[in-house]
């Protein structure tokens, strides 16, 4: 059981044990065979809960098999995961504009270098292509990017009513994005900004309290490398993000990424996969070149028992779109497939989008209604 304790809810923020899903565990030989309850029957969460179960518990010494029973909670277990929920929220540190049902996406790397800023926003370009409302927060306060990368520019302004910072916005496709940069509040993109920790948190904690983000499927969350005072205030900032690790195929960029995900675990945060940016180029001829070295994602990826998204081959037109403002994953390519490719098993998969009409997600807003004093809304439920 005690291995089942890192499979967390996204929505309700704590782990399956804690909120009484995991019901039982029975190991037989090489065959171990769990009973968890879910909300309803038809929990959208079901296949994550299903990955993170498979990718804790199969990847032990001895287990050749893990089998998953589902069951649904009683009326009384969801009343208690309803209070456990009222209680996680309550100790919360502060409230972000970020909503609730937002999925929440920090893209992180070890070290700088390895494309991370590049990834980010091809991803962000890819999921907004296909219909959805994604922010997009340049956490890199010192490395700042991702107006050029997106093509945005202009000096942020506030929202006369609420007195909120509006986001730049750009459409994509039946799409949108919302983005949030340091990038947006100085002279010019060559200034430098010599602030230290407490500054830095100040300035990300305005991001996410102060921005007006309104709804949105996904927020991505461009962090900065390695594991300093804004990694760290970030993850305690947002307990239901879920964090993707960039990596190249060297083995050195793979060492120090563990440390990111060593990291996000110690604040309970979900590892959904890692990524491979630069993997290799390939000439017309077809002859492949490894300019990085190669298995660092794969390595990586079993490291942290997690599935390997996808790699990102070593493609001109990747920095072209960067530097031009316009995304590859927009376009054609080798580099413009295999970033389409990740979003598809992101968005279908690995982090699919909140579905208000279904399990936990409602729990969350029933909760928190109760805690603001608001009336339940429409998607709110009674569960005694």
């Amino acid at each position: 059981m005690g291995l089942l304790r890192g499979v967390v809810d996204p929505e309700l923020g704590s782990d399956i044990v804690e909120l009484g899903m995991a019901k039982g565990v029975v190991i037989d030989a090489g065959l171990v065979t769990i009973t968890v309850a879910l909300t309803t029957s038809g929990c959208p969460l079901r296949a994550q809960i299903q990955k993170d179960i498979r990718a804790r518990v199969g990847t032990l010494q001895g287990v050749d098999k893990v089998k998953i029973n589902w069951t649904e909670l009683t009326q009384e277990e969801k009343a208690a995961a309803m209070s456990k929920a009222r209680f996680n929220i309550s100790q919360e540190e502060q409230d972000t504009e970020v909503p609730a049902t937002t999925k929440v996406i920090m893209v992180a790397s070890g070290k700088g270098g390895v494309g991370k800023s590049s990834v980010t926003v091809n991803l962000a370009a890819g999921i907004a292509a296909r219909g959805y409302t994604v922010g997009v927060m340049d956490a890199d306060i010192w490395g700042f990017s991702v107006p050029r990368m997106l093509g945005v520019e202009g000096r942020l302004e506030g929202e006369k009513d609420t007195k909120k910072i509006a986001p730049h916005e750009r459409r994509v496709g039946d799409g949108l994005l919302k983005i949030i940069s340091m990038g947006f509040l100085v002279e010019d993109e060559s200034s430098s900004l010599n602030w230290r920790g407490l500054i830095l948190n100040r300035a990300v904690r305005h991001f996410l309290e102060d921005v007006q983000w309104g709804e949105m499927d996904y927020l991505l969350i461009d962090m900065p490398p390695g594991t300093g005072d804004v990694q760290m205030g970030l993850a305690k900032m947002l307990p239901r993000a879920d964090m993707i690790v960039v990596t190249t195929p060297a083995k050195t960029a793979q060492s120090v990424a563990v440390r990111v995900g060593s990291m996000a675990r110690s604040y309970y945060l979900r590892i959904a996969g890692v990524i491979e940016n630069m993997t290799a180029f390939v000439n017309e001829e077809g002859k492949v070149y490894e300019l990085f070295g190669s298995g660092g994602g794969e390595e990586l990826a079993e490291e942290l028992g997690v599935p390997l998204l996808g790699k990102v081959p070593i493609d001109a037109a990747v920095a072209h779109g960067g530097d031009n403002g316009n995304p590859i994953v927009l376009g054609e390519g080798p580099a413009a497939q295999a970033f389409q490719d990740m979003v598809a098993v992101i968005v279908e998969e690995a982090i699919p989008p909140t579905e208000m009409a279904g399990c936990t997600a409602r729990l969350l807003e029933a909760a928190r209604d109760s805690i603001e004093g608001k009336a339940p809304t429409a998607t709110s439920v009674d569960i005694g």
